[in-house]
């Protein structure tokens, strides 16, 4: 059973001398800190240590976040406030593997690891990678909005609380096929035009240079070192389905689709010529299926086509039954690659 660990309960410390920094594996973006640690903000960001010895620590300021420990891959709990010094102990001999998952989407804000140590007798292991890399970027369907809920009606904290980015399909097929992942997804955003028409000029496009999603500032840079194997990107459902507003960029729907379908195919080939050697693959929903079609067709990306899903999560979003289904599909898409 999951359990909330509040932020003023976890002061727990242990002598300095008997500690040692554990050196993360991360998955996502993020950025050094100036008080040391990683600042991030996109959703699905994790940190794992490799460590022995019965102890660790684990230090980190959530911010609005919702955090999950695990270690050996059982939860162990989930961090939200504050900022939480937390010792997990009577781990039993041999090599442990601590982690922690951002579950919840931040579109402003951010959060910060502090850092991994291990306790008293233990030692501190390498990092150790992930034999491939696989790169979700989309809306709030990869972030897994609302997707712990068992009704629609959602209020904004509830939104809040029960999004859980590694219950979305993403993660879920990462698992699967034993990859490391990154995930640059923002709820309500589109390829260029966003749900109900909202903060135009920002769709996700303009938004997947951030290092921090709410922050125009830093941005990744062009020597990024992160290479996934696949990039599998679903977006178009925010462009299309509310209807086109007065004073909007384009005279009705057929320009819009035009617009989308031109600037998805520049979207992804920047990114393939950023990826070398990747394999794209396009998620296409029953509203824009055939716009989908084309910009694989142009861009040589694999299109697949996920549809009958129930959708009863937060707001009418894709429920856990839901997202399993979508990473079903996906890996069979991709075991059946050339």
């Amino acid at each position: 059973m999951r359990f909330l660990l509040l932020a003023a309960l976890l002061a727990v410390t242990t002598p300095a001398a008997a500690q040692a920094p554990i050196t993360p594996h991360v998955g996502g973006r993020v950025v050094l800190a100036e008080a040391g640690g990683y600042r991030f903000g996109w959703p699905g960001v994790y940190f794992e240590g490799r460590f022995t010895g019965p102890s660790v620590e684990i230090a980190v300021e959530p911010g609005a976040d919702i955090l999950a420990v695990s270690i050996d891959g059982q939860a162990r709990g989930e961090i939200r406030g504050g900022t939480a010094r937390l010792t997990l102990g009577d781990l039993g001999p041999g090599e442990h593997v601590v982690r922690l998952d951002k579950l919840t989407e931040s579109q402003s804000g951010e959060a910060r690891f502090i850092g991994f140590q291990t306790g008293e007798g233990g030692r501190a292991l390498p990092p150790k990678a992930r034999p491939r890399g696989i790169e979700f970027v989309g809306d709030s369907h990869t972030v897994g909005y609302g997707v712990r809920s068992q009704s629609r009606d959602c209020t904004e904290q509830q939104v809040h609380d029960l999004t859980d980015t590694s219950q979305a399909f993403g993660p879920i097929l990462a698992r699967r096929l034993d990859a490391d992942y990154r995930i640059v997804a923002f709820s309500g955003r589109g390829v260029v035009r966003n749900y109900d028409g909202l903060a135009p000029g920002e769709p996700l496009p303009a938004l997947f240079p951030r290092v921090i999603p709410g922050l125009a500032e830093p941005r990744i840079e062009p020597s990024e070192v992160w290479k996934p194997d696949l990039v599998v990107v679903g977006l178009g459902t925010n462009d299309f389905s509310t209807p086109l507003h007065p004073g909007e960029a384009w005279a009705d729907e057929t320009a819009l689709r035009a617009d989308y379908r031109d600037a998805y195919v520049a979207f992804v080939q920047g990114l393939a010529a950023r990826r070398p050697g990747a394999r794209f693959l396009l998620i296409s929903g029953d509203t824009f299926a055939e716009d989908v079609a084309e910009v694989a067709d142009r861009t040589g990306a694999l299109a697949v086509r996920i549809t009958g899903m129930e959708q009863t999560a937060c707001h009418g979003h894709p429920s856990v039954r839901d997202q399993r289904m979508m990473a079903d599909r996906l890996e069979a898409a991709i075991a059946a690659l050339p």
